[in-house]
């Protein structure tokens, strides 16, 4: 590789990181952690109503997941959220398909072919998203019994748990909360698919 080639790819990384520094620093001036976020009401894929104070209802907390049926970055986490209340009975778990204009027969369809067991609430509008100040999914919200706000950002560094590299992010957090310890890393810069496409917002032609 070429010296060239070399300082291009460090200037890049150098702005991606100083990107995910600024967004990280505009979420923490609009949600404040040890404060409660907002919460919401929506329909179940099921039709049922869940909220976030349903879900922390005689629970020591609960992860809120801002997701998407058809984002590549979100099948990756199938499994560890479909086991996830059983691993963590003490924690309830609500995913929000909060991407622009996903339509609710996708959702269902997607809930379908890949088995899905956790419980998925549809917000075609996004309304949670802008609530939240999501941009991407999935992103994950750790929150106490109150709805205090103890840890948001990746699940992990989107990297194979076999990976030598491989970190994780969400799961430590809940395990340290858990046990009562102060989370070591509550925040992480998430990164995935739009919540908004530029496709939604363009104004058709004449």
């Amino acid at each position: 590789m070429d010296s060239f080639r070399v300082v291009r790819l460090i200037l890049i990384d150098c702005r991606i990181q100083a990107r995910e520094e600024k967004i990280l620093q505009s979420l923490s001036e609009q949600q404040k952690f040890g404060e409660p976020l907002p919460d919401f009401s929506l329909r179940t894929l099921n039709g049922e109503i869940a909220s976030v104070a349903s879900i922390v209802e005689k629970k020591k907390g609960a992860v809120v997941v801002v997701w998407s049926s058809t984002c590549s970055h979100c099948i990756r986490y199938d499994k560890y959220f479909n086991i996830f209340e059983e691993s963590h009975p003490e924690l309830g778990l609500l995913v929000v398909s909060s991407r622009h204009g996903e339509e609710l027969d996708s959702v269902r369809r997607a809930a379908s072919q890949r088995n899905l067991k956790f419980p998925i609430v549809h917000d075609p509008a996004g309304h949670v998203a802008g609530q939240w100040f999501t941009r991407q999914t999935p992103r994950a919200f750790l929150l106490d019994a109150s709805r205090a706000l103890l840890y948001r950002g990746a699940v992990d560094n989107y990297k194979y748990s076999d990976d030598p590299e491989y970190i994780p992010y969400l799961e430590p957090a809940v395990q340290q909360f858990l046990r009562g310890q102060p989370i070591e890393k509550p925040e992480t810069a998430s990164y995935g698919c739009a919540i908004q496409s530029v496709y939604y917002t363009l104004p058709k032609a004449l």
